[in-house]
């Protein structure tokens, strides 16, 4: 199941990155592994194994459900939809650090969870100067996604003066964006709403200690 990653898409797409600092690609991953992935979430949150999401990394971590309210469960490769996935964006990650010279070092992504009425407030993934999370991936897993659901991802320019695009989450669509320069949020969700939240990170090591918390 492999991303469609012809020249001229993945031409397509890192132009856009690189012109926008943004892209989106519907249907870019197979309608099966998203159900796959989907029956995961799911099963995770029936069987309590989520944990509220927090804000800030190391000792600044916190959670805060002012800003964000969605659930979360880190993917760690032990089940066959997950390899699957992530052999996907390590495609991905080829592709990225081939032509773009990123020098992306790994990914790290979860599942996020809204519940009906949860939210994320408008943020950014990482700040400038502490480059660790470098590129942002959200997939979507969300079959036959109405419109008056809301839970859209809304994209703002980089010094958010105006919005750039509404992503509806539909399944299979991945967007794709630069995780310091592309501020976003996640509005209020009227139906339950389930994606995969990914980060390609920078080698940024210390000593020996891989990309030690701030």
């Amino acid at each position: 199941m492999p991303l469609n990653l012809t020249d001229s898409v993945m031409d397509q797409r890192l132009n856009a990155l690189v012109e926008k600092g943004w892209f989106e690609w519907p249907q870019a991953v197979s309608d099966d592994l998203c159900h796959q992935l989907l029956a995961e979430a799911k099963y995770h949150d029936q069987q309590g194994n989520l944990q509220i999401a927090g804000i800030g990394r190391g000792d600044i971590h916190q959670r805060n459900q002012t800003i964000r309210r969605d659930q979360i469960k880190w993917l760690d490769g032990s089940t066959t939809a997950q390899k699957s996935y992530l052999n996907l964006m390590a495609e991905l990650q080829y592709q990225l650090n081939r032509a773009l010279f990123l020098g992306l070092f790994e990914y790290e992504c979860h599942f996020a969870v809204y519940k009906t009425g949860d939210f994320y407030k408008k943020h950014l993934d990482s700040f400038r100067g502490r480059a660790n999370r470098m590129v942002t991936t959200v997939l979507y897993l969300n079959p036959d996604w109405q419109a008056d659901w809301g839970g859209e991802l809304v994209v703002y320019n980089e010094d958010s003066s105006a919005q750039l695009t509404n992503v509806t989450p539909e399944i299979g669509k991945l967007i794709v964006f630069m995780s310091e320069q592309i501020p976003h949020e996640v509005l209020p969700t009227q139906h339950p709403r389930i994606s995969i939240a990914g980060w390609f990170r920078c080698n940024s090591s210390i000593a020996g200690v891989i990309d030690p918390a701030e």
